[in-house]
């Protein structure tokens, strides 16, 4: 068994607003708010690195699940944003965590790593006892230059978040999980070694909106949950009208889907988790899904210990 013991985020300082954008992308703020429901996003600092975002999540992860870094059996950090090919953020966050010689795995897999993160430290958490799963982007290096792109280039955030996953009793169980990929579909969302970052924004708000809500129900099914009878989805903070396009698949009400978007931009990877440790969470049934490049998505759901 594993269980999701504890929540922590951590933002840069720098706050991005629409107005600050807009002029950059040939639009109007509100039409930013009302086309992704963002009003701001945080940026880190040029000198700032995924590392450091990482860092920051996971020691306030730590503190509030009352776990010592020499207990932490091993660290899984997702992040599409490193600054280098190899070696990844992993190993120098671990250090900088003092978390000894536990095996550090970096997952560079945009937007869902978080969700494939969860669902791996689950598997391993019975051998390996507590697991950090950080997720930490630093999304403005791929989007910040001119000229902007008018349709990335309102959407991203940095930020990072991390999840303890323990096999001590505590928290909220991971009841069962989903993961999928499908390379046929890769292109619509990339980040080249050499050159810019491309998204077919179209293109991936259809799959998303479609095998989101497919993984949710697939996982909720196999385990005789009905989607009302989840107290809380935290959801890849993507778009506003994604997550409201979401609610509506479910049949469920939007405020059951916590949604942080407005503050935060898309933070990619780490934008579930920066949602969990902001939400609290609440409830006993927990969903969390996920979707992004590669294509990789999925869901987990989780109950009150």
């Amino acid at each position: 068994m594993a269980f999701l013991r504890a929540f922590g985020a951590w933002a840069p300082e720098r706050i991005v607003t629409n107005e600050e954008i807009a002029p950059r992308i040939g639009k109007d703020p509100a039409w930013i708010l009302h086309m992704t429901g963002i009003e701001q996003r945080h940026w880190a600092a040029p000198g700032e690195t995924v590392a450091d975002l990482a860092v920051r999540a996971g020691a306030i992860c730590l503190e509030r699940g009352g776990i010592a870094p020499a207990d932490v059996g091993m660290l899984i950090l997702s992040s599409g944003t490193a600054e280098r090919r190899f070696p990844g953020p992993a190993s120098a966050a671990a250090h900088r965590l003092g978390l000894g010689s536990a095996p550090a795995i970096d997952m560079p897999i945009a937007s869902a790593g978080a969700l494939f993160g969860l669902a791996l430290a689950a598997g391993l958490a019975e051998r390996m006892g507590n697991i950090l799963v950080i997720a930490a982007e630093k999304m403005s290096a791929t989007i910040d230059h001119e000229p902007m792109d008018p349709n990335s280039g309102m959407l991203f955030g940095d930020g990072a978040g991390a999840c303890l996953v323990s096999a001590r009793p505590g928290g909220w169980q991971v009841v069962d999980w989903v993961l999928h990929s499908d390379g046929s579909a890769m292109d619509l969302i990339q980040l080249p070694l050499q050159g810019a970052f491309t998204m077919d924004g179209m293109g991936v708000i259809v799959h998303a909106s479609r095998k989101i809500p497919a993984a949710i129900t697939e996982v909720l099914a196999r385990n005789g949950i009905e989607p009302s009878a989840v107290d809380q989805f935290l959801l890849h903070q993507a778009n506003q009208n994604l997550l409201s396009r979401i609610a509506k698949s479910l049949g469920v009400d939007a405020s059951r889907i916590y949604s942080n978007i407005r503050n935060y931009g898309n933070t990619s990877s780490a934008s579930m988790l920066i949602a969990a440790a902001e939400a609290g969470p609440v409830g006993d049934t927990l969903c969390f899904a996920a979707f992004g490049a590669g294509l990789h998505w999925g869901a987990l759901v989780a109950r009150r210990e």
